[in-house]
């Protein structure tokens, strides 16, 4: 391991950026932001194709859903990510991620790039994982209380 790839750590902005329901799909929508970076309506907009344009498309394929998730939009130090994750079978998170960094001219292959998610976003995936498991997995779940519960913090 190179000392090149060791980044610092430093808390990035989240905000609650609402609900999106596109096709059969409720989404929770945050935004997570690097410094210096900011979410603006052309991002919002690429997001929103992506949900309905890539998304979509694999939750129908993947079949089993549960209608319910979240998007992480995230304009970082050297790229933007947009992450939509669903939940299926009533306790398995599938996600698809666009990943486009700023110099480039096309997105990269997230099909064949193993990635999950940064730290930042992690702390966001783990807040829902928490909700989900509270409000869905019990003996009569709430897909309201799901809906309407958030990560309660501030900066990730």
């Amino acid at each position: 391991m190179s000392s090149e790839t060791i980044e610092i750590y430093r808390p990035r902005g989240v905000s609650n950026l609402g609900r999106w329901d596109i096709g059969d799909l409720k989404l929770k929508i945050y935004g997570l932001v690097a410094d210096n970076r900011k979410i603006d309506q052309a991002t919002v907009t690429l997001a929103q194709s992506f949900v309905r344009q890539d998304v979509l498309p694999r939750v129908a394929e993947e079949g089993d859903d549960n209608g319910m998730g979240f998007v992480i939009i995230h304009p970082g130090e050297l790229g933007v990510s947009i992450s939509a994750h669903w939940w299926i079978q009533g306790s398995v998170l599938c996600q698809h991620i666009y990943r486009k960094l700023y110099s480039a001219s096309e997105p990269m292959d997230t099909v064949k790039r193993p990635v999950i998610a940064c730290v930042w976003e992690l702390g966001l995936i783990n807040a829902e994982q928490e909700a989900w498991r509270k409000a869905m997995m019990k003996s009569e779940p709430s897909p309201s209380a799901y809906m309407d519960t958030r990560a309660d913090f501030a900066a990730a």
